[in-house]
């Protein structure tokens, strides 16, 4: 007899006769290991979870289309951007850095601003957050910032001493700390906030002429940003909020947008230009290189599920199309590898298959096996390279544009160190109240700091980028900016 559409069954397909009471011997058992519908409903919801990201844990996401409404096909030959008008389907997921997967939509952090381009050449992912600096620039330093901003192995707490020690040891951080500080630090919605590729790429034309281009994607809702105080309270009583607020403007038709543009520097620029523009600490003046309209992202649509769609997307900067390449940015290079390894390990070696991942275009590859190879694993097809039997080969066209490098092989730091010039700029550019703003947030994050020397430290990188930043900070902590740095 056939299944009835609306009957209960195992994940095998068999119909389900109790769903209510296990399997025991006699009325007050024990319960029978040979019950397999308990069992197998006990072994799945263990397993309901994989391991939550160990960044970017809480987020929300959507899907949507781009737009392109600017010819740039002088600069890149990728097919997506080939001609104003095209349309590409994409996902996108936003979310926080720190916190754990139920932790506050609404805290002072970082967003994440991921998207995936499913383009006829493959999927292209450009993973970025809402500000275009970071607060370091060497991927080695990454696990040693994250476990600042993760929870005290002792207390099991946020510790703000682990926090700010560590930054006022990295000076490369404080323009990112300044802007994190700054009221852009806690956007009201996900809709009223910019998106930044922040790292350094390449693109590369037909001609395989390349330039070196950042990627801004600015809010056609206008920036809006919420007060501490204001925050705090959303926390308390929503802490879904910036989830719920993007969930229904889309369901409703209040379509969220971004007008995508870039920067453009050539090549030749990289070895004279006042920063090291690989820097990703560093931003490149607007004055210097304007910029330049590309195109329009919409979002158009919820996802049904939030595990299939949002939880088991993946996004790796590695993911690249056809005039598309890297930089050699430190802190890009590593994430090359640290992005899809850290995939590999929470959704599995086959997290490319998933459908909210896999790309619109045909795949032709030899990699067989694998957990959760749930396709037909390449059927009978031959499965090594090179091969007699017609199987698919590289295209040389689209081998990565070469540039030279030189030097010996050894651990150095990036030549330039001005990590002071852009965080005055920056809070030179601010209006007397956002001043007063960004000082009292930063003296209140610095007041549970443990230690005084940490705090003079701090103190000492925001006087050197303006006298008057660090004066006040100082003030508000009741201590003195150390003479040596006046």
């Amino acid at each position: 007899m056939a299944t009835n559409k609306n009957n209960l069954t195992t994940s095998w397909g068999a119909p389900v006769g109790d769903n209510q009471n296990s399997m025991t011997a006699g009325s007050r058992g024990p319960t029978l290991i040979q019950d397999v519908h308990l069992l197998e409903k006990l072994a799945h919801f263990n397993r309901e979870r994989v391991p939550e990201r160990v960044v970017h844990a809480k987020g929300a996401g959507a899907h949507g289309y781009f737009e392109v409404t600017n010819d740039v096909s002088t600069y890149t030959k990728a097919a997506f951007l080939s001609e104003v008008g095209k349309r590409t389907p994409l996902f996108v997921r936003f979310s926080t850095v720190a916190g754990e997967n139920g932790s506050a939509d609404t805290v002072r952090d970082p967003r994440g601003f991921a998207v995936k381009f499913y383009t006829e050449e493959g999927n292209y992912d450009l993973v970025g957050n809402n500000t275009p600096v970071f607060f370091i620039r060497d991927a080695i330093k990454f696990p040693d910032f994250i476990h600042t901003q993760k929870r005290d192995p002792r207390t099991h707490l946020k510790n703000p001493t682990a926090v700010w020690d560590f930054w006022s040891l990295s000076p490369e951080s404080l323009h990112q700390v300044s802007i994190l500080m700054s009221d852009r630090g806690i956007p009201a919605t996900l809709r009223h906030m910019h998106g930044f590729g922040s790292h350094t790429f390449k693109w590369v034309n037909a001609e395989g002429d390349g330039v070196w281009v950042k990627y801004h994607f600015k809010t056609e809702q206008g920036v809006k940003n919420l007060a501490p105080d204001v925050a705090a309270k959303i926390a308390g009583e929503n802490p879904d909020y910036h989830t719920e607020d993007l969930f229904n403007a889309i369901e409703k038709g209040d379509l969220p947008s971004w007008k995508l543009y870039v920067q453009i520097m050539p090549l030749e620029d990289a070895d004279t230009y006042r920063f090291d523009p690989f820097d990703v600490t560093k931003v490149w003046s607007q004055k210097d290189y304007p910029l330049i309209e590309v195109g329009r992202m919409v979002l158009d649509r919820n996802p049904e599920n939030y595990f299939a769609e949002v939880e088991q997307a993946t996004f790796s900067p590695g993911t690249l199309v056809p005039g598309i390449d890297v930089s050699p940015d430190k802190m890009l290079q590593g994430r090359l590898f640290a992005y899809s390894d850290a995939h590999r390990y929470r959704v599995g070696a086959n997290h490319q298959a998933l459908p909210i991942n896999r790309p619109r275009s045909e795949i032709n590859n030899y990699q067989r096996d694998g957990q959760m190879r749930f396709d037909d694993n390449g059927g009978r097809s031959v499965y090594y390279e090179p091969n007699s039997f017609g199987g698919p080969t590289e295209s040389h066209e689209n081998k990565q544009a070469a540039y030279p490098v030189s030097g010996v092989a050894d651990s150095v730091a990036y030549d330039h160190n001005d990590h002071y010039t852009q965080a005055g700029d920056l809070y030179r550019l601010l209006s007397e109240d956002e001043r007063t703003r960004l000082v009292a947030n930063i003296v209140e994050a610095m007041k549970p700091v443990e230690k005084e020397e940490i705090k003079l430290r701090q103190i000492q990188h925001f006087y050197k980028a303006d006298p008057e930043y660090g004066t006040r900070v100082a003030d508000g902590l009741g201590l003195s900016v150390p003479q040596q740095v006046k």
